[in-house]
């Protein structure tokens, strides 16, 4: 019973700072179009701060430590990134420091990707397959879903040789049954069909060229 409070404790607070770092996430977003700044550029302004961040553990612990002022975080912060900082990045930092959330920054960026893709209908898939794809497979594939998931596929490939049924195509949490697996076998199947089609083409125009000598 101890364990089960204190997993649904942890869970609770992983809820908890997801939601939060929704908002900041969000904020920022909505901040950087109402300035007609570029979202991308943005967004790999912020994605530099948490490289930061994870290349030098004791910077994020001195930003997340509960025992630091945050007059002090701010001042730090103030001479690490106000000069090359864009002014909307950096009063979104101040904005996060006032408010004690630079503990969450990891967190708010992860958000801020995820709503960045949402509002692009950029849906990220994983495609397990029990050998490799080859590049023009994966486009098929990728034009296949999109009309299926309505949305751009953001595809992570992974081969595993166990993998049934030779395929598995996961959005989300959400598995695709067999029917629409078997849509996308068919891309396959038209793949290889296209290539004998392809090499019976050339044989018969290497045969062609012999009679015509």
């Amino acid at each position: 019973m101890e364990q089960d409070a204190q997993f649904a404790a942890e869970f609770n607070a992983d809820v908890d700072v997801e939601k939060i770092a929704e908002v900041y996430a969000e904020a920022y977003l909505n901040a950087v179009e109402t300035q007609r700044h570029s979202i991308d550029d943005a967004v790999d302004e912020f994605a530099s701060l948490v490289d930061v961040l994870k290349a030098q553990p004791k910077f994020a612990a001195f930003l997340g430590s509960a025992m630091i002022s945050m007059e002090e975080k701010i001042a730090l912060l103030e001479k690490a990134f106000a000069n090359t900082a864009t002014p909307s990045f950096w009063n979104f930092l101040k904005v996060v420091a006032k408010r004690n959330r630079l503990d969450i920054l990891t967190s708010i960026f992860v958000q801020t990707r995820k709503l960045l893709d949402k509002r692009r209908k950029r849906i990220p898939v994983i495609i397990t397959t029990a050998a490799e794809m080859d590049s023009q497979l994966l486009s098929s594939l990728s034009e296949k879903l999109c009309g299926i998931i309505g949305g751009e596929p953001v595809i992570q490939c992974v081969v595993d040789p166990e993998t049934l049924g030779g395929m598995v195509v996961r959005v989300g949490d959400t598995i695709y049954d067999a029917s629409i697996l078997t849509r996308l076998k068919n891309v396959r199947q038209q793949m290889i069909e296209r290539s004998a089609h392809e090499i019976q083409r050339q044989r018969n125009r290497f045969r062609t060229s012999d009679v015509a000598e």
